[in-house]
């Protein structure tokens, strides 16, 4: 239960993972298959310096539920040789419907020198709050990672809720949340209860939850405007709320047009045209037709980020 000294007594969560990280895609090659150097290259390109403080690989933005626990592996293994010893975060997505699976891939990513884990709550069999938690203690016993929950039950089908996201945080390791869960009021308790360090796992509500306490985004329209979210977390850290709600506002088509098909599916097609590494999406998932990618092009254009519609240059 959570009680009203608490909300008084607060701790103040840290963001143990930086700021602005996206969840990025897996980049597949012509002929459908991973693209590692092409993932090292991506990685270096949302990266660079004024965008993001790291990446979430194998993330449902990263098809995780297409891919092989080789090629999961495999990213890790790209994204950490490009930013290991540079201060930016490599956090491997280890979402399972299965606590041994996501066992087993905690461990293949904390050898592959990932700086923390990203757990989901199990999907399909939609467990119970004593099953949820249980599992994610026993991801984060099986290595020395920081974990963080993501708590996304339009589709996993189960909610974790504000007592099991309590007990969780007792674990020393479970350190963060990623939010997706759309509801303010249970957020706002639970960041007010615990030490979580909570990031925004829906880009619309970006703002809104930084206002309840939130400490950072792990963003699918950072793969284009990570610039701009980290001007965005900025201006409200700093007291600029009018400039924090501008830039929201204009933000706003880009987070419509990210998500009007799949994301991973959008997000590529933008990254294709780009020239940067991307290729296709896997069944069942689908490509953007040319239409579609050319009204999410005009969305990115509203959102005023025309320069992200010309050729990019990797450093």
């Amino acid at each position: 239960m959570f009680s009203e000294t608490a909300f008084q007594e607060s701790p103040v969560a840290e963001a143990a993972f930086g700021r602005v990280l996206t969840a990025m895609v897996t980049p597949f090659d012509a002929a459908g298959k991973l693209d590692q150097p092409g993932a090292a290259e991506l990685v270096r390109w949302l990266c660079r310096d004024g965008w993001n403080d790291g990446v979430v690989v194998n993330g449902t933005t990263g098809e995780s539920f297409a891919t092989s626990n080789w090629e999961k592996a495999s990213m890790v293994h790209a994204a950490s040789s490009v930013l290991q010893g540079t201060g930016k975060k490599v956090i491997a997505g280890v979402g399972s419907g299965d606590t041994a699976h996501s066992i087993a891939l905690a461990q293949e990513a904390a050898a592959q020198y990932a700086d923390g884990l990203l757990v989901v709550a199990p999907y399909y069999s939609r467990p119970s709050q004593a099953g949820l938690l249980r599992h994610f203690l026993a991801v984060a016993d099986s290595t020395d990672l920081p974990v963080m929950l993501y708590d996304i039950p339009k589709r996993t089908g189960v909610a974790i809720s504000p007592e099991t996201l309590a007990a969780a945080s007792r674990h020393p390791r479970i350190v963060a949340v990623k939010d997706a869960k759309g509801d303010l009021e249970s957020t706002s308790k639970v960041i007010a209860e615990t030490g979580l360090a909570y990031y925004s796992g829906d880009d619309a509500l970006n703002l809104p939850l930084l206002s309840v306490g939130a400490a950072g985004f792990v963003s699918v329209v950072g793969h284009v405007a990570a610039h701009r979210l980290s001007a965005l977390l900025a201006a409200y850290s700093e007291g600029r709320v009018k400039d924090a709600l501008q830039i929201h506002r204009s933000l706003l088509p880009v987070y419509t047009g990210a998500f009007r098909a799949p994301a991973a599916a959008s997000i590529k097609a933008l990254l294709n045209r780009l020239g940067l590494p991307s290729g296709p999406v896997r069944l069942p998932l689908v490509d953007l037709t040319g239409p579609e990618l050319a009204l999410f092009l005009q969305d990115v254009e509203t959102s005023g980020l025309s320069e992200v519609l010309l050729p990019a240059q990797v450093q």
